[in-house]
């Protein structure tokens, strides 16, 4: 799955890519990323049964394009939103008409599975795996609290600290796209006690949290 992620999504992201920065850059972020994928690919561990599992398959993507448009001479507000772009490429694989309908089954699907992640994180957990609160509302809403982030250790382990807060807004996005409800007042990534998740499986998002990137 990381693989694909990581080649699919490189894929879809060229011709923006390209656009957005020119061929040469394109000519250097390519095979720069690729070997730093694969170097960190080798030392990614596999994190077990887990809720965030498909979450945590970014992750190797995340720090090899992050450090790679880092070492090409993007800002830090350029990497995050050029990751913006490549995660919204990603994502846009699927037909938008099916993205609604995957927006319910993927969260009908995290309920469940959250509420055992839940139980079973009192036997222990990954150090790169996610530290949760569940909280059962209604039929259509959810809450969950992150108090600690699988990203968030990755991204020390590899010294791509700065990847964050950036990847946390996508969340928006996904929710946006898969006509999700979705707000959060706190952010681990900003430095908060936590990540307050409120999901709707049917419910609006903004495409980018108030204030887009801070």
């Amino acid at each position: 799955m990381m693989k694909f992620i990581y080649h699919l999504t490189m894929l879809r992201s060229r011709k923006m890519i390209q656009k957005k920065y020119g061929t040469e850059f394109w000519k250097k972020f390519k095979p720069k990323s690729d070997t730093l994928f694969k170097d960190v690919l080798k030392k990614t561990p596999n994190i077990g049964e887990s809720v965030f599992s498909f979450n945590y398959a970014y992750a190797p993507s995340y720090v090899a394009w992050y450090k790679t448009m880092r070492s090409l001479g993007l800002d830090a507000k350029q990497a995050d939103e050029l990751m913006w772009l490549m995660n919204e490429k990603m994502l846009l694989t699927v037909p938008k008409p099916f993205l609604h309908m995957a927006g319910k089954v993927y969260l009908n699907g995290f309920r469940k599975k959250a509420a055992k992640h839940e139980r079973r994180q009192k036997n222990g957990l990954h150090p790169y795996d996610w530290e949760i609160a569940f909280r059962d509302i209604d039929d259509n809403s959810f809450e969950i609290n992150i108090t600690k982030c699988g990203f968030i250790a990755f991204a020390k382990e590899f010294d791509a600290d700065g990847m964050l807060p950036g990847i946390c807004n996508v969340d928006y996005m996904i929710s946006h796209y898969m006509g999700n409800g979705f707000k959060r007042t706190m952010t681990l990534g900003y430095g908060d006690k936590c990540c307050n998740c409120h999901y709707e499986l049917t419910g609006k998002c903004p495409i980018r949290p108030e204030g887009n990137f801070k």
